[in-house]
């Protein structure tokens, strides 16, 4: 049983949703991003998504574009972004909460798909959400995944209609990530109406947990997302509230890491408030 199917498992157990919080690895700074990385679980975050930066981001609004680009001029590289899990293990001791990185196939192609799952995995890394690469070519990545004991965790979208599911729940693991609004990141929100019908309509395909994202900004927005799904993704705003620590010369305020951790926090306790039956 992976490290995310226990920690659904473990929230099932309590009766709640989970929160899911991406953050950009490298952002603004390697040792930065590292400190926001290690605090995450303590403020709230149930499961993490560690961004892979990519010089051509097409689903990524302008929230981790920017992100994306002030981790590359940081120097973030995939080795560097597999340092940082590696270490997160090492120094917190934390062998539970789950930890996923977001991004681009090209990435995993340009490295090869076997090297780069093995190699996650040897750093600690527990599933892969890749944004850009559709079902009918998760052949390629699907097996290797799999023997490093690495989930895919596969999008669906308002447009995923019930005669597509399936060929995207084909190769999904760990938990399925309905992406609630078209387009990119960090622009839009859907309704609560509209995450509950999507929800219920992907739970009749599977039965895997169902996280919801794109467009959560508020604690309230994130506790209407948790009365229905089992996990709110959030991701954008905290990029945000990052950029919001750096002054006008990119450099980090000293109120950098608490702000983030208490919007974090905030986050939590809206999820946290909405208990399930």
């Amino acid at each position: 049983m992976s490290r995310i199917t226990r920690r659904f498992a473990a929230l099932k157990a309590d009766k709640r949703a989970g929160l899911v919080t991406y953050v950009t690895a490298g952002d603004p700074d390697l040792a930065l991003s590292y400190q926001i990385l290690k605090g995450l679980p303590a403020a709230g975050a149930d499961l993490i998504e560690l961004g892979m930066p990519f010089t051509d981001p097409m689903a990524d609004g302008p929230s981790v574009q920017h992100a994306g680009q002030r981790a590359l001029k940081a120097g973030i590289t995939i080795d560097a972004t597999f340092d940082m899990v590696r270490r997160f293990r090492k120094e917190t001791g934390d062998g539970e909460t789950p930890i996923l990185l977001m991004g681009y196939y090209n990435l995993v192609f340009q490295r090869g798909v076997e090297r780069f799952c093995k190699d996650a995995a040897a750093a600690g890394v527990d599933g892969l959400i890749l944004v850009d690469l559709p079902p009918e070519e998760a052949d390629e990545l699907k097996p290797h995944a799999r023997a490093a004991g690495i989930d895919t965790v596969l999008l669906t979208a308002p447009t995923t209609d019930d005669k597509r599911l399936p060929a995207v729940l084909k190769y999904a693991s760990g938990f399925v990530y309905f992406v609630s609004v078209l387009g990119i990141t960090g622009t839009k929100s859907a309704t609560e109406e509209a995450v509950r019908t999507h929800v219920a309509r992907i739970k009749r395909h599977t039965a895997l947990p169902v996280g919801v994202g794109f467009g959560i900004k508020t604690p309230d927005q994130a506790a209407a997302v948790a009365r229905h799904a089992d996990a709110a993704v959030v991701g954008s705003a905290i990029v945000d509230r990052v950029k919001a620590g750096l002054d006008d010369k990119g450099k980090p305020k000293p109120d950098l890491l608490p702000g983030v951790f208490a919007y974090i926090k905030a986050l939590a306790d809206g999820v946290r408030g909405i208990r399930k039956v």
